[in-house]
């Protein structure tokens, strides 16, 4: 790769004793254990066409400027139809209507909100992960162990030794000894060895690939543009292969039915934790091709905004391929483009301006050359597409925010309302230049209160000070909106909200004590409840459909079980979802 050091991976830092209180989920049984057990769905049939639903003390929060916050909504062919006081909506609605009107109440202490959206999710890939997940291991071995188990779990991978085995979650900076694992490691265990394995990091930056994976896609190249093949001292590959290099592994194409079982395993989860929009940060042809079909088929029980994945390699297609707007009963939409700048800063590949802190030999890499970027950019603006750029580096979000500045001159911003997903770490030159371009910040909370811990170690004291600085960016005049990047992190957004107005460990802690890691960069729960409503409608070209309880907009509501807009921050984590509506209809739980 042109100007980068072949093997750039920051050199192991001292021993961490950190922990987030993670799950340990095993193979046998693991499914549905880490959410709370509450009732499914109702079917929607006891509720009738048009209904209202009332909070005491107006505790229904509409995100709506015009009224705040209102006691009852009105619900009518599957769009809100009113918002107000009893009295006002009642007298509303016999102005014009001899049908009764049926009065639903939420249980003491629950407020409604709009339904929320996680503005950068991987739906497939969270399915996938419920298989065999490795998050919250504190060794390689440990790590082993749960490979094992999974295998000897299952009679048929157990007994065919061609099986492909595929998991997601491992975390080397959170092992007692942060150390990348090799292939060796996996060859130790009789019965993992010899099988073809494929473990995706937490970051999904990159893989840990069995001897038997190695074997087949040799001869291995000196480089992979965008990407790094880690070697050992004699240059042999070790196992690990990040960013473009994890291209290289033939991992098989999953069937139709096993994504469909990935799914609902996603949508099962996502609508438990109050979720009815989803965008989805990286279609490639195969799960496009099954979102396509879903909607055709009428099986999406929740609505999906997906981002086109960009190859490089492959021919430019902006020009030819159709966009889907609203298919599946407006549960469908395809008119972005996801292209990656850069690799994450957990496993070294963020790009830089200046070498890492704990590894001078590199700054990261671009995953993409600028003159790619230069070039495809202004090219899907041109044709209608809007842009989503993965940038994580001070350089990589430079780069891009240069490819947007010359790309959007006398253009439309708000017609293409590109945006730069996760920018985590901004130069204070270029955190200046998100208001005045219209670019949006597409963040995630959760990652900040994950890589607190090792930031500082990554970057030093001034430039990590650049690293989720969400209050900075929306001073700069940006509109942020908010997701997870699940199975990355939590798919609760509470959880997202509870890190943003606090940034804290789920436990209260922070490198800079109780009261939160850059206190000055919170937000506050208005912004985190906009960021996860209105901002991703807005971000989705659906603000006149989604986001905020205003009549003729889509029914979609939550009702949570305490007040998260006032509550000490050290309960949030303690609300439940008590009912998630689509269209005025639950899917999960009960009105």
């Amino acid at each position: 790769m042109k100007g980068e050091p072949s093997n750039p991976v920051p050199a192991p830092s001292d021993k961490r004793t950190y922990s987030r209180g993670i799950l340990l989920l095993v193979a046998a049984g693991f499914a549905g254990l880490f959410l709370w057990n509450a009732p499914k769905a109702d079917t929607g049939d006891a509720l009738p066409d048009a209904y209202a639903l009332c909070a005491p003390n107006g505790t229904i929060y509409t995100v709506d400027q015009t009224k705040p916050q209102v006691e009852c909504l009105v619900v009518q062919h599957a769009h809100f139809a009113d918002a107000g006081s009893l009295h006002d909506i009642q007298k509303n609605w016999y102005a014009h209507s001899s049908q009764s009107l049926p009065i639903h109440h939420v249980p003491a202490g629950a407020i409604v909100v709009p339904g929320l959206s996680d503005s950068h999710a991987h739906v497939l890939e969270y399915g996938a992960t419920m298989q065999l997940p490795l998050e919250g291991t504190n060794t390689i071995e440990e790590t082993v162990q749960r490979v094992k188990d999974f295998i000897l779990a299952d009679s048929d991978i157990l007994h065919d030794k061609t099986k492909f085995v595929e998991g997601w979650g491992w975390d080397h900076t959170k092992w007692l000894l942060e150390q990348w694992p090799t292939y060796e490691d996996l060859e130790k265990d009789p019965v993992v060895a010899g099988r073809p394995i494929v473990l995706q990091s937490k970051d999904g930056h990159a893989i840990w690939v069995s001897k038997k994976v190695l074997d087949g896609i040799q001869p291995l190249p000196d480089e992979v543009e965008g990407g790094v093949i880690v070697r050992d001292s004699e240059g042999n590959p070790t196992g690990i292969l990040l960013d473009n290099a994890q291209e290289l592994a033939n991992v098989p194409e999953p069937s139709h039915e096993m994504l469909e079982k990935r799914f609902a395993l996603a949508v099962r989860d996502a609508h438990r934790v109050g979720l009815t929009s989803v965008h989805d940060a990286g279609f490639k042809p195969r799960s496009l091709a099954f979102f396509r079909r879903q909607a055709e088929d009428g099986k999406l029980p929740i609505r999906i905004y997906g981002m086109t994945y960009f190859d490089e390699t492959a021919a430019y297609w902006g020009d030819k391929v159709e966009k889907i707007i609203g298919a599946g009963n407006n549960r469908l939409t395809v008119r972005s483009v996801k292209i990656f700048a850069d690799g994450a800063l957990r496993s070294g590949g963020a790009a830089l301006y200046e070498p890492y802190a704990d590894n001078p030999e590199t700054r990261g890499f671009m995953r993409t050359d600028p003159e790619v970027l230069n070039k495809v950019i202004p090219s899907f603006l041109r044709d209608g597409w809007q842009v989503n750029v993965h940038a994580i580096g001070d350089r990589a979000n430079g780069v891009v925010l240069d490819a947007f500045e010359a790309a959007l001159k006398d253009a439309n911003v708000s017609a293409l309302r590109p945006r730069l997903e996760h920018a985590q770490i901004l130069a204070k030159k270029d955190m200046a230049r998100f208001g005045s371009l219209g670019v949006i910040a597409s963040v995630q909370p959760t990652h900040a209160i994950s890589d607190m811990w090792f930031g500082e170690d990554r970057l030093g004291p001034e430039r990590v000070k650049g690293l989720y600085a969400f209050r900075s960016i929306m001073e700069n005049g940006a509109r942020i909106t908010l997701g997870s990047d699940f199975p990355v992190e939590d798919i609760n957004p509470i959880a997202g909200f509870y890190a943003a107005i606090t940034r804290l460990s789920p436990d209260g802690k922070s490198p800079h004590g109780p009261g939160g890691w850059f206190p000055e960069q919170r937000m506050t729960r208005e912004e985190a409840l906009k960021g996860m409503t209105l901002d991703p409608a807005y971000a989705s070209f659906s603000e006149d459909k989604l986001g905020s309880i205003t009549p003729g907009k889509h029914a979609d509501y939550v009702i949570l079980s305490q007040d998260i807009m006032s509550i000490e921050p050290e309960k949030l984590l303690r609300t439940k979802v008590i009912a998630t509506v689509i269209d005025g209809r639950p899917v999960f739980g009960h009105v």
